[in-house]
Parts: C-alpha cells; structure tokens; sequence
C-alpha cells in the first residue's frame, strides 16, 4: 500500500485501521483507529490536511482531496460508499455518504446525516444533523426517523467488524 511523504508531510496511520494494499495515500493525512480504508481510495493531502475518524469505512474508488486553505475532515463511525469524491468537505460523525455521492469544497455535512447515491452537495452548502439529502444539487428532503438512525450504526458496526477481521488477518 503506497503511504506517501509530500513535501515533509508523511501520512499518520493508526495501526489500529486497516487500508488495503491497492489504496493510495499521501501527505497530510490523519487516520483514525479502527478506520478501514478499501480497493483503490486515494486520499490526497498534497494540498492541505485530511482528517478521518475512527471506526470509519471509506468504500472502493473513492477519492478524498482538498484544495489549498480548505481542509477536509470526516468524522467517527463514517460510512463513505463507492465511488465517492469527497473535496475540501466536512462530515459530521455518525454519516452515510451514499455510493456515487459528490460534496464539494466547504460543503459541511451534520452529523448522523445520510446523503442519497449520486447526491452532489454543492460548495458552501451547509447540511444540519439529522437530514435525508437527495438529487443533483442535493436538498434536505425530511428529517431522518429513528429506523434511519438505527441503520447508520448498524452499517458502521458492519464494517468495523470488517476492519477488525482483516487486521486480524494482517497480524496472524
């Protein structure tokens, strides 16, 4: 797994999280424990800093950027689907980032949030906790039921039962 310096700036990995071999990560980067990153991420910190969480799951083909002056942050018990671009973006804990989903520079994302597949959260756009987020551009379109709660933690719990199987696997 290419874990890249740039610039003076190496990538800080939990060697609690798990990142398969074919993601790619440079930079000014933070990752959390328990965070599993998979196939194919690029998480680019060559312009300014990433952060992650922990027990989060940053799903295959996404891409995670920043331009500079504009940091990205995603927060704990994340879920960020397939084929992701998430740049300059803020998540809140305890949010699902739908598959194909676009949250551009300065887009704030509250937590236990989930933003709908092929949703693209403009720039500047401020999303409150609690929200439903669907459609290009993407809008609140109700408040989020507690069925909907208990599914982002039920999610998250998935995938960090993933993480800790392949980290038990990396260390046998």
């Amino acid at each position: 797994m290419p874990i890249e310096e740039f610039e003076g700036k190496r990538p800080k990995v939990s060697p609690l999280s798990w990142i398969h071999p074919s993601a790619y990560i440079i930079g000014d980067v933070e990752i959390g424990d328990y965070t599993g990153i998979w196939h194919y991420v690029v998480i680019r910190g060559d312009e300014d800093k990433i952060t992650i969480g922990k027990e989060t799951n940053i799903q295959e083909n996404t891409v995670i950027h920043t331009d500079a002056g504009i940091k990205a942050e995603i927060g704990d018990r994340v879920t960020i689907g397939h084929n992701c671009i998430i740049h300059g973006a803020k998540v809140g804990s305890h949010t699902i980032i739908g598959m194909g989903a676009i949250l551009l520079n300065n887009a704030k994302i509250g937590e236990y949030s989930i933003i709908g597949a092929g949703a693209v959260v403009t720039q500047n756009t401020e999303i409150p906790p609690y929200s439903l987020v669907l459609g290009v551009p993407a809008r609140v379109v109700r408040k989020l039921k507690d069925e909907d709660i208990k599914m982002i933690e039920e999610n998250a719990e998935i995938y960090l039962n993933y993480t800790k199987k392949f980290l038990n696997m990396k260390h046998k």
